[in-house]
């Protein structure tokens, strides 16, 4: 049986699923790296190019409920909010969140979280969620050069992951916007032939074992410290300051229904999603053949 085909994004969140993955060799799953994040996921999924996708909580359940039957849920992989870092150009005028109404604000991909942080963003300031203008850059790279060359004003993106080109200088930080969610689930095609069930229960199984290895107090004091410098580049004393703020599930083959309801709630406010008539029924956004929603 051919081993699952993980999309992921390759940050420091990721730490648990390249250990799991240095382990497992290729058995059970190879990694697909998607630098662009949930936007590009999303569309793997959806082009047959992935079958598992480790991916920001909003994007996931915004796709599904505007219809997708490329995924669903099947785990949760960080409990903890993600803070979504606003970023402009180094010499651009904007100095603050509010100075950001009607200009035109970077994302990655349409659907992508850097989209959907944007709408929650709006809905905290008081803007018009309809009048909000985007451009796609792809990814971190493009977003930066978009701040500096002047066709956006702001991007967002994890604060530690943009942080080296705050430190040097290349752009500026004007805010923040912590997730009102957890901030990372796990999504699978729901074919049986794509993601067997038997093969995507053993994976999420041992990513528990994993991350329950990684996230003990253990760990933090020093071998997860080591791995993320190791692997990043990272200064100690952010990998720190990061493990201080990280939240991981004791089971990642469980999903909270309220994870799903809170989220929509937000979506629905900040104008991202539309409830259908009666509301949203929860049981239609996870596989219950794999997870627990509990």
């Amino acid at each position: 049986m051919a081993p699952l085909r993980v999309g992921y994004v390759r940050e420091h969140f990721s730490s648990p699923l390249l250990q799991y993955a240095d382990e497992d060799k290729g058995k059970t799953f190879v990694l697909v790296e998607c630098p662009s994040g949930t936007g590009q996921l999303i569309s793997r999924l959806t082009n047959d190019e992935i079958d598992v996708a480790i991916a920001l909580t909003d994007p996931l359940i915004s796709g599904i409920a505007k219809g997708s039957d490329a995924y669903k849920l099947v785990g949760s992989y960080v409990t903890s909010p993600l803070n979504w870092a606003v970023i402009t150009g180094k010499d651009s005028q904007y100095q603050q969140i509010s100075d950001l109404k009607g200009t035109p604000i970077g994302i990655s991909r349409p659907g992508s979280g850097s989209q959907t942080m944007a709408f929650v963003m709006a809905l905290q300031q008081g803007w018009p969620t309809e009048e909000l203008q985007f451009k796609v850059n792809n990814d971190i790279h493009g977003l930066v050069k978009s701040v500096n060359d002047g066709t956006t004003s702001a991007f967002m993106w994890e604060w530690f992951t943009t942080k080296p080109w705050v430190d040097s200088g290349e752009v500026r930080f004007i805010g923040s916007v912590p997730t009102p969610w957890p901030s990372w689930l796990i999504a699978a095609h729901p074919s049986p032939e794509r993601a067997p069930p038997e093969t995507l229960k053993t994976f999420l199984n041992t990513l528990s074992t994993h991350v329950r290895d990684f996230d003990s107090e253990e760990k933090r004091i020093k071998d997860d410290v080591e791995f993320i410098k190791k692997t990043w580049n990272y200064p100690e004393e952010d990998v720190k300051a990061w493990l201080k703020t990280v939240g991981y599930p004791q089971n990642c083959a469980s999903i909270p229904g309220k994870v799903i309801t809170d989220t929509l709630s937000v979506l629905v406010k900040a104008g991202v999603v539309k409830s259908p008539e009666g509301g949203f029924d929860v049981n239609q956004f996870v596989n219950t053949a794999i997870a627990n929603l509990v």
